[in-house]
């Protein structure tokens, strides 16, 4: 049966053809234009895009839920160099079944190879290419080894009616459903056909639709060029709900009111981001709640942001992680980081955009808060880094040769990114610090940036041309030396003095705390400061007053739940377990589990846990707490 799906498909794919055309204009910019003139060689990838690189992919695929598969045929129009003899392309355990080339429509079949799969790149596929040819279409199917898709059974929704599929590209995971240029480096614009369940409905990052149809195939089109990693793609029994007038949620029914109310303020927020650095440029901005397996909080597909439902709290308090995300449409889709080794230039940008977003939403105490947490868990990171021989793994451009790109994915890149632009802004004030990136977002739109060539820009663009005194042996300090710099700016916030003050008297007097208006951040302060010696009737009392345990936020959880571990609070165990089986977060799981590990008692519970849980976990999660318990899976 799978095999006549297979075939009827194709059939399918050739019947109804493939618009090839493509599209040479995007915002008054044209392809070639978007493109770096010389994208950098990158290190985890195969494409030679010096010789040939993709410029325009049209994708048609069908999901089959039966066999967890999809079968596709991917275009893609190339420049190339006028000798140039092959084209490059990253896959990974993806099954090929043919590969054509031509001019325009014209398809004709041609050579290609697979090399020997690396474990971290995949194999590079090689294709032959005719003289004349702009076009290569790859006829595959993905497969079970397929690391960017999960598929859940309707057990694991919130519906559990119907199965749900989701994507998750980034870093290098593109490369595992569909064939491509796998690198950051590389922007391409896209269309796509999908066919999938008629009464489920499929979403990219693309234009979407906002209600299924009765065939259950749907038409996408990405006008602006993106990189790989923010290829994405959802399929499930979920709606539509706006929020305004070029935004809105997906979610599954159980969870669409809940979630058009936590994100009510997201045209504000827009608004907002377009005040600070410029106007958006992506058109619409929409969200899907996804089940909770997703392994981050959120992600940053251009036009649609993928959520976590941990941030689901019901008071709107965890709503930061949206003003990340919607940031990454300036710093990261916009202007993207050339490779992972500069992966700071995503993440740091788009961490001080969000405090920036949260301050005028919410006013300076309110970011100060969420930046004394930044601080608190990047000096907790820098000192296990260093105490475990990791120094140069604390700068911001790093060495990944040989390693996998979520190696660089660290509080260094988002918090230690996010100080450095926080000290430069104090170099040389707000206004002009302002000023400085609206034009660094403007004149780098749709392009890829290294660390080299960033402060190259800096040094032209604002410390001669406003002549602020910031010296080379700073910079290079903040950027390639291990460890804080000692100009480290340190935030200030009086709510946050407040708790230690509450805190303290509760240690001295055994007086509790009044929390009443204490909001999620306060409370996450209060918990982390706890001190890890505490009197076990202190940490009942505690939980007794104000059942920590049992939080429905999911923030506050995981950081009860670290201390309980500390404590050895067996009371919360219990609730832990439950937690760590519902929750697919890489966040929340890794400190989790790797706390426990650090005992015989814990590890064991860690394992019978991790035994029941992981099948529910994304392969990001996987190959993360694997390597933390030493779990063998065979």
């Amino acid at each position: 049966m799978k095999v006549n799906l297979h075939i009827v498909f194709f059939c399918w794919l050739i019947a109804t053809g493939c618009n090839q055309s493509g599209r040479d204009h995007i915002s008054g910019i044209t392809t070639d234009e978007a493109l770096m003139t010389t994208p950098v060689k990158d290190i985890h990838s195969y494409a030679e895009p010096s010789q040939a690189i993709m410029q325009h992919l049209n994708w048609q695929a069908e999901v089959d839920f039966d066999s967890s598969r999809i079968y596709a045929k991917a275009s893609i129009r190339i420049s190339k160099d006028p000798n140039a003899e092959v084209l490059l392309l990253d896959s990974k355990n993806l099954h090929i079944d043919s590969v054509k080339a031509g001019t325009g429509i014209v398809e004709s079949p041609t050579e290609f190879t697979l090399s020997d799969p690396d474990e971290i790149m995949g194999s590079a596929l090689e294709i032959k290419l005719p003289k004349e040819a702009d076009w290569v279409h790859i006829y595959y199917r993905t497969t079970a080894g397929a690391e960017a898709l999960q598929w859940l059974n309707p057990r694991q929704t919130a519906g559990k009616e119907h199965p749900f599929l989701f994507t998750q590209s980034q870093a290098i995971l593109a490369r595992s459903w569909i064939p491509l240029q796998d690198s950051p480096g590389i922007r391409f614009t896209y269309e796509a056909t999908v066919k999938v369940p008629p009464d489920l409905l499929a979403l990219m990052s693309a234009e979407n639709p906002q209600q299924r149809n009765d065939q259950g195939v749907y038409h996408f089109e990405m006008k602006q060029p993106i990189p790989a990693y923010l290829m994405a793609l959802a399929v499930g029994d979920v709606e539509f709900r706006s929020l305004g007038p070029r935004s809105g949620v997906y979610a599954e029914p159980a969870l669409i009111d809940e979630s058009a109310y936590e994100f009510a303020e997201i045209e504000q927020m827009i608004s907002i981001a377009e005040k600070l650095y410029g106007p958006y440029r992506w058109e619409r901005y929409d969200l899907i709640v996804l089940p909770p397996s997703f392994p981050f909080g959120g992600m940053e597909n251009p036009r649609l942001t993928f959520a976590t439902p941990t941030i689901l709290a019901g008071d709107r308090s965890l709503t930061s992680l949206v003003a990340h995300e919607l940031a990454h449409s300036w710093s990261g889709n916009l202007v993207t980081n050339a490779t992972w080794e500069d992966f700071w230039l995503n993440e740091g940008f788009t961490v001080y955009f969000e405090n920036r977003i949260m301050e005028a939403l919410n006013g300076r105490d309110y970011s100060e808060m969420l930046a004394l947490l930044a601080l608190q868990d990047l000096k907790a990171e820098v000192k296990e880094m260093m105490g475990n021989q990791q120094g140069s793994d604390t700068h911001l451009k790093l060495d990944l040769t040989n390693r996998n790109p979520d190696d660089g994915v660290t509080t260094i890149a988002y918090d230690k990114g996010y100080f450095f632009l926080r000290w430069l802004e104090k170099k040389t004030g707000r206004a002009v610090w302002d000023q400085f990136l609206i034009n660094y977002f403007q004149d780098n739109a749709f392009n890829s940036m290294t660390t080299e060539h960033f402060l190259r820009y800096l040094q032209k663009n604002l410390i001669e041309q406003q002549h602020i005194n910031i010296y080379q042996d700073e910079l290079e300090e903040w950027i390639y030396h291990s460890g804080l710099p000692e100009s480290l700016p340190v935030p200030e916030s009086t709510r946050f003095d407040a708790v230690d003050d509450d805190l303290e008297n509760w240690l001295g007097s055994q007086r509790l705390p009044v929390t009443g208006q204490w909001s999620t951040h306060e409370w996450l302060h209060f918990i982390k400061s706890l001190p890890d010696d505490l009197d076990s009737t202190l940490v009942t009392e505690l939980d007794n007053a104000f059942d920590l345990t049992n939080s429905s936020n999911a923030e506050i959880q995981a950081a009860w739940y670290l201390k309980a571990i500390t404590f050895n609070y067996q009371n919360a165990y219990p609730a832990m377990a439950g937690f760590l089986e519902g929750v697919g977060r890489r966040k929340f799981l890794s400190p989790l589990y790797k706390a426990l590990a650090e005992t015989d008692a814990g590890k064991s519970f860690a394992l019978e846990v991790y035994q029941r849980a992981r099948p529910n976990y994304h392969f990001v999660s996987v190959s993360s707490i694997d390597g933390i318990l030493g779990f063998d899976d065979e």
